[in-house]
């Protein structure tokens, strides 16, 4: 099996969930071309037997280009097995880790013309010495208003690997069947 696994990221945790996810499988002997999303360009669909897309959120809101690429592919997407998972810092609570409780994966899943046999929601990471001073600020915010860190100089990384892995192993019984959205 040939899979194509796109990433949109800004602060480099969503990257390394794709990356995991790659690595994991590889070991069920698949090849594995993961792509910025971003960097994408033309894609010849024609060599790949499914996809996977990860995306993070910011200010509440996917990257614009995730729904550009969407929108642009819809048919080759829902012409191959494909997931979907999405990263945010809301996740860091176990009730807002599925796509079903999480409103920002909720949304962009009953609003996307493309929709894939399996999503799941990952937590991030707070990396908030990385972050220039508005962000800084603004996350801050936003933690103080969530009850989440505010230490700027701590960086905190949420994101639950186990789940992560789990994830991996559904996407490498995913083929051509059709299968139900699970968490």
């Amino acid at each position: 099996m040939k899979t194509l696994l796109l990433f949109s990221t800004r602060d480099g945790q969503t990257r390394e969930i794709a990356t995991r996810i790659a690595d994991q499988l590889q070991q069920y002997a698949e090849t594995v071309v993961l792509v910025n999303l971003h960097e994408a360009g033309e894609l010849d669909w024609s060599g790949y037997d499914k996809v996977v897309i990860g995306a993070s959120i910011r200010y509440g809101h996917f990257h614009p280009a995730l729904r550009t690429f969407v929108d642009r592919y819809a048919a080759q997407l829902n012409a191959l097995p494909g997931a979907f998972f999405s990263v945010n810092l809301v996740a860091r609570k176990p009730e807002k880790r599925t796509p079903e409780t999480n409103a920002y994966t909720r949304k962009f899943l009953a609003s996307s013309a493309w929709k894939p046999d399996y999503s799941a929601v990952f937590a991030g990471a707070l990396r908030y010495p990385r972050y220039r001073w508005f962000d800084r600020f603004m996350i801050r915010l936003i933690m103080k208003m969530t009850g989440g860190e505010t230490d700027v100089s701590k960086e905190i990384v949420y994101t639950d690997w186990q789940q992560v892995a789990e994830f991996a192993r559904s996407l490498a019984h995913l083929s051509g069947k059709k299968v139900e959205n699970q968490a």
